[in-house]
């Protein structure tokens, strides 16, 4: 069996999650981006024994390149299953990154498995799908977190039980920078502190903010010998912004910080 990906827990979501799954509930994350959300769901697709189906959405993500596709090969027409098919069929746990992102056919896909139905029409195929008992459907947006973002309709929304996330307090955070990029606690704590000040400077306009994602990055630049201000730089700074001036200030934060 695979190794269990690490995810700290932060209050009762595991517990959440597995009641979610065993009462048969879809599953709404909500969060800014870089919080934990997706290594939350790897952590327990892993602790139910269920594989996980995962996929990205973005404004280009159509209904049929989730739910399959025929395709001509050697002459002969074939029926290929999407990712959203695929799981349904295995029972997986299906998790949408972001689906607030997808296009709209893809919402109205979704909204009969969302239900009591748990069915999947697959129209190009003529399959109606029933989704076994240990399929679970999980999806995850930024509820506009900052600027320029999606919101997902309510019709959408009251299908799922909902769980929102958001960056750990410091202490817990600086454990999971710890833990993630093998950093010492000292300079751990130091990238936490840099991350608050940065989560609090709206007068910069950045369009997200720094994530423990990318102070997880940060760390694991300095655990190779990489400089805290060069790898403050290009793990947290160039990451959030290509704006000179607002990059300027990031970087004197850093250089205060370390």
């Amino acid at each position: 069996m695979s190794e269990r990906p690490y995810y700290r827990p932060i209050g009762q979501e595991s517990q959440l999650f597995r009641h979610a799954w065993e009462s048969r509930l879809p599953l709404l994350l909500k969060g800014p981006t870089g919080c934990g959300k997706s290594r939350f769901v790897e952590a327990m697709a892993h602790d139910l024994g269920r594989p996980l189906v995962t996929v990205a959405c973005n404004d280009e993500t159509s209904a049929s390149d989730l739910l399959g596709r025929w395709l001509v090969k050697g002459g002969d027409t074939l029926w290929q299953d999407g990712p959203v098919t695929a799981a349904v069929r295995s029972g997986a746990i299906l998790y949408l990154d972001e689906v607030a992102e997808a296009r709209e056919d893809v919402i109205v896909v979704l909204h009969p498995l969302g239900d009591h139905r748990r069915t999947l029409y697959v129209d190009r195929n003529s399959e109606k799908l029933a989704a076994p008992p240990e399929f679970m459907l999980i999806v995850s947006f930024n509820p506009g977190y900052r600027r320029g973002f999606k919101e997902l309709k309510p019709s959408t929304r009251q299908r799922f039980v909902s769980l929102s996330f958001d960056y750990p307090e410091p202490a817990v955070e600086a454990e999971i920078v710890r833990t993630e990029s093998g950093l010492d606690a000292s300079r751990a704590q130091k990238l936490v502190a840099l991350a608050g000040k940065i989560r609090k400077l709206e007068e910069l306009g950045l369009a997200e903010t720094a994530s423990t994602r990318l102070l997880v990055a940060a760390g694991k630049l300095m655990t190779r010998g990489v400089g805290p201000r060069l790898a403050c730089q290009v793990g947290i700074v160039q990451a959030l912004t290509d704006d000179r001036a607002a990059a300027a200030a990031l970087q004197d934060l850093s250089d205060l910080t370390f």
